[in-house]
């Protein structure tokens, strides 16, 4: 998926904020809560995970495609975007993963 379906799925989702969540997964998300969009998120990455373990890759790539939505919606309830993901992942260009850490501690 290219960054700009990724931005498009982004738009899709801040557009459902206030919609009604009987028509739609991701409004009822928003309706109840950062805590229930955070467990989402750490649903959809267990089940990541499991898949990464399992004798078939292509098995990722379904669980790898909720977790990033979920990511997405969680990142747009906290008011944050793509664009905030892009600047720090800027930032930590250039250094190496051990220096990144040493620098948050």
């Amino acid at each position: 998926m290219a960054s700009d379906q990724l931005d498009a799925l982004e738009a899709l989702i801040r557009s459902r904020r206030g919609t009604d969540p009987d028509a739609s997964y991701v409004a009822r998300l928003f309706t109840r809560g950062r805590a229930k969009i955070a467990q989402k998120v750490g649903e959809e990455a267990v089940e990541t995970v499991i898949a990464a373990v399992g004798d078939d890759p292509a098995a990722i790539v379904p669980e790898a495609a909720d977790l990033v939505f979920h990511l997405l919606v969680l990142l747009a309830d906290a008011g944050l975007s793509l664009d905030d993901v892009r600047a720090e992942l800027a930032r930590r260009e250039g250094l190496s993963g051990l220096e990144e850490k040493a620098r948050r501690a």
